[in-house]
């Protein structure tokens, strides 16, 4: 049985909140998220460390689910996140 090749998710909208201090970068992915259908998918780019541990809290709260954190460089992660049904 042969496998289908497996293809990269379908971002359908994607935050840089780079160089932005908290609240700004959850303020701006819940900014985005609001324009989202439930299922579509939201990468979240960020530099400030409070993302590991907000980011988590936030799709929680809300949701959402997170996919992915991964951190890229020493100040900068990557984040991936499913929206959940509407509320």
């Amino acid at each position: 049985m042969s496998k289908e090749p497996s293809h990269p998710p379908v971002i359908s909208e994607e935050v840089d909140a780079r160089r932005l201090l908290c609240p700004m970068p959850i303020l701006r992915t819940e900014a985005a998220m609001a324009t989202l259908k439930p299922g579509e998918l939201l990468q979240v780019r960020a530099s400030d460390p409070g993302i590991t541990r907000d980011l988590p809290s936030w799709c929680r709260i809300h949701g959402h689910t997170l996919l992915s954190l991964d951190q890229l460089a020493p100040r900068e992660w990557l984040g991936m996140i499913q929206k959940g049904n509407d509320q």
